[in-house]
């Protein structure tokens, strides 16, 4: 099987409509971000089929939870995932991609220029930062191995609407993470928190979502500083 066809075979597991040329989209993506890769750390994985099995359909596993005519943020974005296989996969949505590294955002920009992607922006910009001038202005927020919960929570929820969930993707083996994370979500806003098991096609790795339905308006004082966010967790 070729690594065409392993990402399509593999999104047509996930998702009931593929859009036009997104096989093709995501393919030049994992071309330029290999290229990339040998000067600057973008990923551990080096081989196209690792990108499709490890992010591409990982990432994907995201797109039946988006919804049209949203907006969408991806706070600490990296090489770009969870957010940018979506923003391909998902072109009714509108998709924030923030990260805190210039050169990253410099190399996501220009992906997202190369593929012709006009539902997507990267910004540069730390999440506590920027959560204090967006506060409560996306649909839904997404986030892929940045942080412990609890702490990825403060950075996240506070962009969130009333109504809005935040799904983190995380390791199977993350409910103690989840239970520690009960306080912080309660006082952010968030009452309601589901876990999702789910298996990464051609890979068979077990993984899970994390949905944090936010009900509430996150009080003002949140996010804190980063500092004192990560000396004391809520």
């Amino acid at each position: 099987m070729t690594v065409w066809e392993m990402l399509r075979f593999g999104l047509e597991e996930i998702m009931h409509e593929i859009p036009p040329q997104a096989v093709e989209k995501l393919m030049e993506y994992c071309a330029m971000l290999l290229e990339k890769n040998k000067v600057m750390n973008l990923t551990a994985v080096t081989e196209p089929a690792g990108v499709v099995t490890r992010h591409f359909l990982d990432c994907a596993a995201l797109a039946p939870y988006m919804r049209a005519h949203t907006r969408v943020i991806d706070v600490g974005t990296g090489a770009g995932f969870p957010g940018l296989p979506l923003a391909v996969l998902c072109p009714g949505t509108e998709f924030v991609l923030l990260d805190a590294l210039r050169k990253r955002v410099d190399f996501l920009n220009e992906v997202i220029s190369s593929l012709g992607l006009s539902n997507c922006t990267a910004i540069h910009a730390r999440a506590e930062e920027f959560a204090g001038d967006h506060r409560e202005i996306f649909d839904a927020a997404v986030s892929r191995a940045v942080a412990e919960l609890r702490v990825l929570a403060e950075f996240t929820v506070p962009m969130v609407k009333v109504g809005g969930v935040f799904y983190a993707m995380k390791a199977a083996d993350c409910a103690g993470e989840v239970q520690a994370a009960v306080h912080a979500c309660t006082v952010l806003g968030v009452t309601s928190m589901e876990q999702v098991s789910y298996a990464v096609p051609h890979d068979g790795v077990e993984r899970t979502l994390v949905c944090l339905k936010k009900t509430a308006q996150t009080p003002a004082q949140y996010p804190r500083r980063f500092k004192k966010i990560q000396s004391t967790p809520l």
